[in-house]
């Protein structure tokens, strides 16, 4: 049988018309749970009801569109609609309206006769911009949610998240309900802009992804003295900043030796006045890798350097968990297919880890075989409205997923 070709052209108009309604001059406000994030579902579900699908929305608000074919084994496509404030066109999306052109491809091929059962989805609140949950709806199918732990997270508004559900006609209670969507998936493919400048350093258009770095998130609370800052000689001071600062530097230094990659986010000083010692500082710290005991030494070393800086500054010190993570490695048949069906497209390839979390992290947790495709990101910047990729770069990775898709149709079905 001829394979008829996924029409990469489509996908990009698709992605200008949603660009369209859902960005402003500062990008893309696609936030999920909000009266937009709700007419960009409706918009969605309009293209969607162009094939001969059935479409619903699961019990934690991800939206799943089925083709059905003559096994009832699926092949999960995914990504999400959602995106942060002022955000990037492609982040996301490209991976939902990509998917939905492999399915028009795979309709235009099989007709009702294809292979396999292919789904769509488009998960809920991937970001977590508006509460700070990364992987809300992937989460909640995959079993990896504490409903206790967030049912008392708030917006900036102060609208907590299970309102904000209901305000979308989500049961914060059955949100878990969402699993049984994972009871016939065979495999799961994502395709996804980088997101950093690694493809485009190389001169590449498109990557297999190894899988996603395990993170460590924590706060560091430093505990000194206020005083005086003219009336208290620097051999005398307590000062929180002093030990915190001294952290900036070595957190560089000790992921240097493991590798990965370690960020302080933020610091809080208090009383936080010009004329005060610092009594209290509050730093965020991140850190990622893909090697689960690599990961293990970087939070070691943090917290021995941290230590060591607190006793030198005669400064408490007292770590509070945030959230963690383990390395998450895809499926090695997958990411064969992966870079078969790249090199058969473009001819070059590059295997990287993702430092960004991804839904196909979670679906591969909850044991679905998973790989996921990277297409170059210019500037080797997202989560931005300057988030860009070249369209000869999106016709390609269109094609290579069509591809991808196709051969674990063949595998898995």
């Amino acid at each position: 049988m001829t394979i008829s070709n996924a029409d990469p052209r489509r996908v990009i108009a698709d992605l200008k018309e949603l660009r369209s309604f859902s960005a402003d001059a500062n990008g893309a406000q696609r936030i999920a749970f909000t009266p937009l994030w709700v007419q960009v579902r409706e918009w969605l579900t309009g293209k969607l009801a162009e094939l001969p699908v059935e479409t619903h929305v699961d019990a934690a608000g991800n939206l799943w569109s089925t083709l059905k074919g003559r096994s009832q084994k699926s092949l999960l496509i995914g990504g999400h609609m959602d995106s942060v404030p002022n955000g990037g066109w492609l982040d996301g999306c490209l991976n939902v309206l990509g998917g939905l052109e492999v399915m028009r491809r795979i309709h235009a091929q099989y007709g009702e006769n294809a292979p396999m059962t292919v789904r769509l989805v488009d998960w809920a609140d991937e970001e977590g911009a508006r509460f700070g949950r990364s992987l809300f709806g992937s989460s909640a199918c995959s079993g990896h949610l504490d409903l206790e732990e967030l049912r008392t997270l708030v917006d900036k508004d102060g609208v907590g998240l299970p309102e904000a559900l209901r305000q979308v006609g989500i049961d914060y209670e059955h949100i878990k309900d969402s699993s049984r969507e994972l009871a016939n998936a065979a495999a799961y493919i994502e395709l996804h802009i980088e997101q950093g400048p690694v493809l485009l350093d190389m001169q590449l258009p498109l990557g297999v992804v190894l899988g996603t770095y395990g993170v460590e998130r924590h706060a560091v609370n430093f505990h000194g003295q206020a005083a005086h800052s003219g009336s208290t000689p620097m051999n005398r001071r307590r000062d929180a900043f002093l030990a915190a600062g001294r952290m900036g530097q070595e957190v560089y230094a000790i992921t240097g030796r493991h590798g990965g990659v370690s960020t302080i986010g933020s610091c809080t000083t208090k009383p936080g006045i010009v004329t005060s010692v610092v009594e209290d500082c509050r730093i965020t710290l991140d850190q990622r890798h893909l090697d689960a005991d690599k990961l293990a030494a970087l939070l070691a070393d943090a917290r021995a350097a941290s230590e060591r800086f607190a006793q030198e500054g005669n400064v408490d010190v007292a770590w509070e968990h945030i959230w963690n993570i383990e390395p998450v490695l895809f499926d090695e048949r997958l990411r064969r297919f992966c870079e078969e069906a790249i090199l058969e497209t473009c001819g070059n390839v590059h295997r990287l880890p993702s430092g960004p979390l991804h839904d196909a992290a979670e679906v591969a947790r909850a044991g679905v075989p998973t790989v996921m495709m990277f297409v170059q990101s210019l500037h080797g910047i997202s989560h931005n409205k300057i988030e860009d990729t070249k369209e000869e770069h999106l016709e390609l990775c269109v094609a290579a997923f069509d591809r991808l898709a196709e051969k674990t149709i063949a595998a898995f079905a």
